[in-house]
């Protein structure tokens, strides 16, 4: 209970000042502290002192007391009122409702007209609509009632209490739409019976109280002979649709089925014969059945983006199908192929934003990584003209985005993505760029482990599927980058348990154990072993080099950075110019001084040009090689003031070259400061992810 005036004083601020800030999605413990001029720790302190409640749980509470208001007193639905009280993902904050009150806010209308209470069920929900500074003074009450419900419980026996503490609360809306089959036997109707898949399963995904399953988690299951409870287990959904249909003459047949996943029940099932010409009023009419089916509320913004058309001529629809489904086979050949059947469908119909869109994703691929970029003015004026004919759709909103990276300008970039995220909020093509450019090129350690925890959440694919082996490795290489080293290689891990053979997850695996076990001369030896097995592997190479460098093993720094420069320089790739300054000193050391200062004079032209957070430490290193250490130091220096870098900035001190400086009261105070920032900043991402139910 609070002990005095003060403490009344101080919690009547702190609770004015969460429920100002309510609709903060970010808004947390480290927010609340600097609103109230508190450090985090006091805060915790003076907030425990005073309620014996976490600040978090605080937080959580008086959202869940404002939602409870708005779906009372307001026509907001579920997914709307979850954003206005902070809550990013609807399905958490279904979840958190739930636990709270003991039923899902979806029941809140019905309940309020039959009269039901609302802590009907022995959950403390009523702390929701109580004062802060009050639900102290019912603590003492709760634990004489908690005393009394035990002695109950003893009285009408064991078996009973079993019975209701093991009750389920009704599972929210969730739905997987498996891949249809092509009952033709003419396999070039594939794509359309795909296109008619897709289409079904992005209009359910415009319903905001509806989790859909993204369709590489689906596509897993086309030739399974699984059940389908074991699918529904798998995927965690409540629903499945299953479909099949072909193309006889201008007209196409579909066969719908919805299916009650735990007990494989049949819902409801459908024959649909229309005109290729309805094609799109089909997409509709399947999608909005089985909303009414399911009892979710179809928003008018959804209704708006489910009753686009999106071309009037259906043979540039056909040209789009056929170009969508190779792209999504990322080999050079198809996506060449994909290409020729975007431009026959933009040929055909010049204001079909989807075709610009996806040419655009297209490009950005055979791109990818080249030096000499091919198509950088395709890629801006197909992603403008995407945008001037629809900035409301997803597919436009991440061509722009890849416009904006194709032109290294990130930070716009994410922005878009971002924002396609509010259209496509199950897209699992948006979560990877948000990891990748989070993660290398706009660094923000805390948002790339929050986007590969969702995009594995996204994308939940059965057993030995190499797609969740590429998530899980996201996931444990964010977990590295924010400092969870244990975690990291426990997500690692189960990356290699999905793909022994995963491309990244080995190489990476040895890389996370030397940055446990310290062991430099044992991860070289692993990684020589693996390079072995594909000598066109530029990051092995590249990493044999860095390794040997920092143990001063110049003899092999420069055969393996000799071999990573040469790869580099084949494939016309251009990443890892961060390492030009150690292969520049390499072959200086062999003798080759013209080739070094070539080297060194590539690294500083990289560093200048560079438009990460990280500029101001690949300069401070260049002043270090150059022997000017007072420029290297006011670098350093600059760079302590970031407090979005990863875990391998701390390695930085290991670098030979700095061996002079480890003596020097300036360095030494600088790396201490970009140490404990890292650890506080580390401390702060768990508490967030913990809020978020991500940790």
């Amino acid at each position: 209970m609070p002990d005095t005036p003060q403490d009344l004083e101080f919690l009547h601020q702190i609770t004015a000042t969460i429920e100002e800030n309510l609709a903060d999605e970010q808004f947390g413990v480290t927010e609340l502290a600097g609103k109230m001029n508190m450090s985090r720790s006091n805060l915790l302190r003076r907030v425990k002192k005073s309620t014996s409640l976490p600040v978090n749980q605080l937080i959580r509470d008086a959202r869940l007391k404002r939602a409870m208001e708005l779906l009372k007193n307001s026509s907001f639905n579920v997914s709307e009122i979850s954003h206005r009280v902070g809550f990013g993902s609807t399905s958490y904050f279904i979840k958190c409702f739930r636990e709270h009150y003991g039923y899902p806010p979806g029941e809140q209308g019905r309940r309020s007209q039959e009269g039901l209470s609302t802590n009907s069920l022995p959950q403390e929900p009523a702390d929701a609509l109580v004062p802060i500074e009050q639900r102290v003074t019912n603590h003492v009450v709760r634990m004489a009632l908690v005393a009394m419900v035990m002695v109950v419980v003893v009285a009408i026996g064991i078996v009973g209490y079993t019975q209701w503490i093991n009750k389920k609360a009704p599972l929210e809306k969730s739905i997987a739409v498996l891949p249809f089959k092509n009952d033709s036997n003419d396999s070039s109707n594939v794509y359309l019976i795909n296109g008619l898949m897709e289409s079904t399963l992005n209009n359910l995904q415009n319903i905001k109280t509806l989790r859909v399953i993204s369709r590489t988690s689906a596509e897993k299951y086309r030739n399974t002979t699984k059940s389908i409870p074991e699918m529904a287990k798998e995927l965690n959904v409540s629903y499945l649709v299953e479909g099949s249909g072909q193309k006889i003459g201008e007209e196409i047949l579909l066969n719908i089925q919805l299916i009650e996943a735990a007990s494989d029940k049949h819902l409801w099932a459908k024959q649909y014969k229309r005109k290729a010409q309805d094609i799109f009023e089909l997409q509709r009419e399947i999608a909005r059945n089985i909303a009414n089916e399911i009892e979710v509320i179809i928003t008018p913004d959804a209704a708006r983006q489910m009753e686009k058309k999106p071309t009037e001529n259906l043979a540039a629809y056909d040209y789009y199908l056929k170009g969508k489904q190779l792209s999504i086979l990322l080999q050079e050949q198809n996506l060449r192929k994909a290409e020729e059947y975007f431009k026959k469908a933009i040929e055909l119909d010049d204001h079909f934003a989807l075709a610009y869109a996806h040419l655009v994703i297209v490009y950005y691929y055979l791109d990818a990584f080249q030096i000499n970029k091919q198509y950088t003015r395709e890629i801006s004026a197909y992603a403008d003209k995407a945008m001037l004919l629809d900035s409301q759709s997803g597919e436009s909103l991440i061509a722009k985005a890849l416009d904006y990276a194709h032109q290294k300008e990130y930070k716009s970039a994410v922005q878009y993505l971002e924002k396609a995220l509010e259209y496509h909020p199950d897209s699992g093509l948006v979560y990877y760029f948000l990891t990748e450019f989070y993660s290398i090129y706009v660094p923000d350690p805390e948002r790339y482990l929050e986007y590969a925890l969702r995009g594995a959440q996204v994308d939940v694919i059965a057993s030995d599927s190499d797609a969740l082996s590429f998530k899980y490795f996201h996931v444990s290489n964010a977990y590295m980058q924010t400092g969870f080293i244990d975690e990291g290689i426990k997500y690692l891990d189960k990356s290699l348990a999905y793909n022994p053979q995963s491309y990244f997850a080995k190489y990476a695996g040895i890389l996370f154990r030397f940055t446990k076990n310290h062991d430099a001369k044992r991860a070289r030896d692993l990684l020589i072993a693996e390079y072995e097995r594909d000598t066109n592997r530029i990051d092995i190479a590249k990493e044999i080099g860095r390794i040997s460098y920092l143990l001063k093993d110049n003899e092999n720094a420069f055969k393996y950075y000799q071999i990573f420069l040469t790869l580099r320089e084949r494939f016309q790739l251009e990443i890892y110019q961060e390492d030009f300054l150690d292969a520049g000193i390499v072959y200086t050391r062999k003798g080759l001084k013209k080739e070094g200062e070539a080297y060194v004079k590539r690294y500083k032209d990289f560093a200048d040009q560079d438009k990460t957070i990280y500029r101001p430490l690949w300069l401070s290193m260049y002043y270090v090689y150059t022997g000017d250490d007072k420029k290297a130091l006011e670098y350093l220096a600059q760079f302590s003031k970031e407090d979005k870098y990863v875990y391998w900035v701390l390695l930085m001190e290991n670098d030979p070259m700095l061996d002079h400086l480890k003596k020097n009261p300036e360095f030494q105070k600088v790396v201490k400061e970009i140490k404990d920032k890292f650890w506080r900043r580390n401390k702060e991402i768990k508490a967030h992810m913990e809020e978020k139910g991500l940790m």
